[in-house]
This record gives structure tokens, sequence and C-alpha cells, in this order.
């Protein structure tokens, strides 16, 4: 991916308004439809979740992803290829195997999206 489209990625994450901010426009929640789709899915989900916890910047080679999972390779690349076309991933070949990293902004985009702000005086 060029810096280019990560650069729109970040800006997009900028424009994304709160759940309780303002409401979203078709395009905004066609990409956020596509988004909570992939992570629909647990295994998805359990990906996403140790892809994430390498920190920013961090990456995690296949290698180290598959064992995790009662799946085959091909299931759980299957399930990487998902998230990434929902833009939450990327990855890289070197050699035999493959790194995946969260893309910058997606976990920004996320969080931003689903924190609210309370009125004073409500309580959850």
């Amino acid at each position: 991916m060029s810096k280019q489209e990560l650069e729109v990625i970040g800006q997009d994450a900028a424009r994304c308004p709160g759940l309780s901010t303002a409401p979203l426009d078709e395009n905004q929640a066609a990409d956020l439809a596509k988004v909570f789709k992939a992570l629909g899915d647990p295994v998805r989900l359990r990906l996403m979740s140790m892809i994430a916890s390498r920190g920013r910047g961090g990456e995690v080679c296949v290698c180290e992803l598959t064992p995790a999972f009662d799946l085959s390779q091909p299931t759980i690349s299957h399930h990487l290829k998902l998230l990434r076309q929902a833009r939450l991933i990327d990855c890289e070949r070197r050699g035999t195997w493959v790194y995946y990293w969260v893309l910058p902004g997606v976990l920004d985009k996320l969080a931003a999206f689903l924190t609210t702000t309370q009125p004073a005086g409500v309580t959850a």
C-alpha cells in the first residue's frame, strides 16, 4: 500500500463521526458495514486481535497465527484475505512467510466511532 493510500485511511479516520455525534452518510455506513462484517466472525476477530496486540508498527508472521486455531492454513489465509479486503490489515511476503500488520488509523477509527459521550445526568 502506498504512502498516499495510508494517508487517505488516516484522513477517513479523522472524518468518521462518533456513533452519537452525527448520522453517517451512505459511504461511511457502507465502509463501516464492511468492517463490522469482517469482524463479525469469531476467527477473524481473534486474528485481528492477535495482529493488533503487536502494537503500532508491529507485525506477526502467519506461521505464528495458524497454530492458534484448529483450522487448516488455507482457511486461515481466507480469513486473513477478508480482513485485508475490509482494509483492516495489510501484509508482505518475505520468502516463504507472510507478515501481517494493522493498517494505520484503523483501530483509532473504530474506537472513535464506538466512543460515545453521554450528556450530564444520564447514566448507563
